[in-house]
């Protein structure tokens, strides 16, 4: 398994070649969407480099679950529900959900995915 500093250049090298941005803006705490300008699309180009360059297989779905975000069992008015937070946390044990738990807008999610959240989900598919 590699180390974690290993994994956080690889993914790092991954998010500067799918989205154009320099090696110093891909920090730890760096969103996804908020602050590396990361568009729907570019996720499918993410999730391909990761899946090369760390061997692994990500499902649709995985890393982000859409299909909850999606369910109105699970989001009304574009915020989700309590149980839809439930789903979230068990389909997300990689991020930290709890910035998201406070203002819940289906919209904010992505925008509040990090860096950090990326390499937990790295670690977490090599862990499986």
């Amino acid at each position: 398994m590699p180390s974690q500093d290993e994994i956080f250049t690889k993914v790092q090298e991954a998010l500067v070649d799918a989205l154009g941005v320099d090696e110093d803006e891909v920090t730890p705490e760096a969103t996804l969407q908020g602050d590396l300008d990361a568009e729907s699309i570019d996720f499918l180009d993410i999730v391909f480099r990761l899946e090369k360059s760390f061997d692994i297989k990500i499902e649709r779905g995985e890393l982000f679950p859409e299909d909850i975000l999606n369910d109105t069992a699970y989001v009304q008015d574009g915020k989700v529900n309590a149980d839809g937070i439930v789903q979230l946390k068990q389909r997300m044990p990689f991020a930290d959900l709890s910035r998201f738990e406070a203002n819940p807008q289906v919209q904010n999610l992505g925008k509040q995915l990090t860096v950090a959240d990326m390499c937990a989900f790295v670690e977490y598919k090599l862990a499986t």
